[in-house]
């Protein structure tokens, strides 16, 4: 039998190339390869969101829009909404009984985020426990592996020792999860030089019209050093050329890059021809959510067949924990 994995995307705004070359890629491999499993992470969106949640059915229908249109197939992978399962939220109060403070206060991303971002207020209990959230999500439908890059690999294993902690407790019931490290997931810079992030607003969004592809392209960061045309430039910490080299062909970057060094070409030249390939890149997406998006309901229908699949499996994992427990 195949291996089952497990992603979860929060919705909390438009995908972008970060998503699409970090992670997408490999999730549409993953769907032949392994028992896939690919859930909007409502509840996680709460957790940093709280505040604006106008816009959370919108945000989860366009990101299962772009899912499928980008090449994930529903009968191919279990497309599925966080919140459609409750039983998460019963298995992470369970797993809040096992795991101490310390082990979430660790977790780095928690840190990193407290102080990246200032825009919104992340003194809530939900935000503190997103870890012990994130291992009832991979837990509740046993995955087995859960891909993960460099900055998330110590989430996955918080995962693997609440895991170990509960069997070690409880009995040996629950699946440690193993990390998938993908081959070709690429890290992403924004327009800013930082990784690519909704919460940076320095993103380059998938389904944005090709207007505005490319003013947000014409405004990327290029190497901070060269001042002028006639300087010569550094594209190993130029964020522009690192997006370039994600959509052309080595012969062609061999040339900016050469070009770049030897002060023989301008950023704003750069800029427009990165903006032109980029849209051109992205145009079957576009016309393929443009087909999904003309029928009305598409994106409830994926995901209620995906609730219909997860739900048993999810009640029969916490049927059996409450026993273990007790109660």
């Amino acid at each position: 039998m195949k291996k089952r994995t497990l992603t979860g995307y929060r919705p909390t705004g438009k995908l972008h190339l970060g998503h699409w070359f970090g992670n997408l890629q490999n999730m549409l491999n993953m769907q032949d390869e392994f028992d896939a499993y690919y859930f909007v992470a409502d509840y996680h969106a709460l957790t940093t969101n709280w505040e604006h949640t106008e816009n959370l059915q919108k945000f989860t229908d366009d990101m299962v829009l772009d899912w499928v249109a980008a090449g994930l197939d529903p009968e191919r992978c279990t497309i599925y909404k966080q919140s459609d399962i409750p039983q998460v939220i019963e298995l992470m109060l369970l797993f809040t009984m096992v795991t101490p403070m310390s082990w979430l206060e660790r977790t780095p991303s928690y840190k990193e985020q407290r102080e990246q971002i200032t825009d919104r207020d992340l003194n809530n209990v939900g935000f503190f426990l997103y870890p012990a959230l994130q291992a009832a999500d991979i837990t509740i439908v046993r995955a087995d592996c859960v891909p993960v890059g460099e900055d998330q690999a110590p989430h996955l294993e918080l995962t693997r020792e609440i895991v170990r902690r509960f069997n070690g407790t409880y009995g040996d019931y629950l699946i440690e999860p193993r990390s998938i490290i993908p081959e070709d997931g690429a890290r992403v810079p924004g327009t800013d030089g930082r990784k690519m992030s909704k919460s940076y607003g320095n993103s380059i969004y998938i389904s944005d019209t090709p207007d505005e592809i490319t003013k947000t392209v014409m405004g990327f960061m290029t190497d901070p050093a060269r001042k002028l045309k006639t300087d010569p430039g550094d594209p190993d910490i130029c964020p522009l050329h690192q997006i370039h080299k994600l959509i052309a062909d080595k012969a062609e970057i061999d040339r900016w890059d050469g070009e770049c060094r030897a002060a023989e070409c301008g950023c704003v030249a750069h800029k427009r021809v990165v903006a032109e390939e980029l849209c051109a890149y992205l145009a079957p997406f576009h016309q393929r959510r443009e087909e999904l998006a003309s029928h009305i309901g598409f994106a409830q229908e994926v995901l209620e067949a995906g609730k219909e699949k997860v739900y048993p499996l999810a009640e029969e994992t916490v049927s059996t924990c409450r026993r273990m427990v007790g109660l």
